[in-house]
């Protein structure tokens, strides 16, 4: 782990050069981040604000597809396990939507 600039200092005659190979180190460090983060490429998009929109607008695209679809299996699943639920379940369930029914029944008799 390279040390702080401040101890750099403190070190005595021999400290600038050491400060200046410690300085060209951590320039060299800085710049292997940048090349990695392609920072030079992302910075290029705002220079073509279309060509940005364009991505964004391709990207939501996929977003809402990739939504779309998992919803679509998910549901599918949720209501093959209700059904075959309902199937299995159906005398205590029919006790409750005969209760369910009547209770409509007489607040459509009500009125």
């Amino acid at each position: 782990m390279s040390r702080d600039l401040g101890e750099k200092l403190a070190e005595g005659p021999a400290a600038p050069q050491s400060v200046v190979v410690w300085l060209a180190h951590k320039v060299e460090e800085l710049s292997r981040s940048i090349e990695r983060m392609k920072l030079a490429e992302y910075m290029a998009l705002f220079d073509r604000p279309w060509r940005l929109m364009w991505l964004n607008f391709l990207a939501g695209v996929a977003r809402g597809l990739g939504i779309a679809v998992g919803f679509s299996i998910l549901g599918a699943l949720v209501l093959y396990a209700l059904s075959r639920s309902f199937v299995s379940h159906l005398p205590v369930l029919g006790r409750y939507v005969a209760e369910l029914v009547m209770i409509v029944q007489g607040h459509l008799g009500l009125r």
